[in-house]
């Protein structure tokens, strides 16, 4: 049984299929548009999608013969959700002449995984870390925190030296340590690979 390989995208608007048939002859190639179905037929190859459970307009939709594939542009009567694509029931005939017996061989391919469905699934049985775990997990949130527990239990003479530190440095630079801080100006110590500019 000759199967013909096919594949869609989807828009909220239009369904396009792609038939891939190489050479076909476009005065052969023949597609019927009904509203829950798509027949494509060349020659003695066939490829019928019924029934879809999302409406087509027979009349708009159309389709455009290339060298390598037929490419069938099914325009849905109702925009949006529910797409077509998630309810299509694929029969493949092998041809024309053995749609005609009562023997036809039917190949059905089925449906499609939802990716996104099994992603959140594994995303949420995933336990979040704790800070202890990781101390990136809460980003600049975690890291200001931090900074407050620090001033927050600190003594006056701490909290005094970061204030300065931090100032004078342009906030490159935060000191617990009095001693040193007092003595003279904190120095500006920009990350590697930058350069501290004063603006006046």
């Amino acid at each position: 049984m000759a199967f013909i390989r096919h594949e869609f995208y989807e828009t909220d608007e239009v369904l396009t299929l792609s038939i891939f048939d190489r050479g076909a002859d476009p005065a052969q190639v023949d597609v019927k548009f009904e509203d829950r179905k798509v027949s494509y037929t060349h020659g003695e190859k066939s490829l019928v999608l019924e029934p879809l459970k999302g409406q087509i307009n027979p009349s708009n939709s159309s389709y455009i013969v290339g060298k390598v594939k037929v490419e069938v542009r099914l325009v849905k009567v109702i925009p949006g959700r529910p797409r077509i694509s998630a309810y299509f029931h694929f029969l493949a005939l092998a041809n024309s002449a053995a749609s005609s017996s009562p023997d036809t061989a039917t190949r059905r391919v089925h449906p499609r995984k939802n990716w996104d469905g099994i992603t959140t699934e594994i995303l949420s049985s995933e336990k979040e870390k704790s800070t202890e775990e990781d101390p990136n997990v809460g980003g600049d949130s975690t890291l200001n925190s931090f900074f407050q527990k620090i001033y927050g239990d600190a003594d006056d003479d701490t909290k005094r030296a970061m204030m300065k530190s931090y100032s004078e440095s342009g906030g490159t630079t935060l000191s617990t340590n009095w001693d040193e801080v007092k003595k003279e100006r904190v120095e500006v110590k920009p990350p590697q690979g930058s350069e501290w500019k004063k603006w006046n």
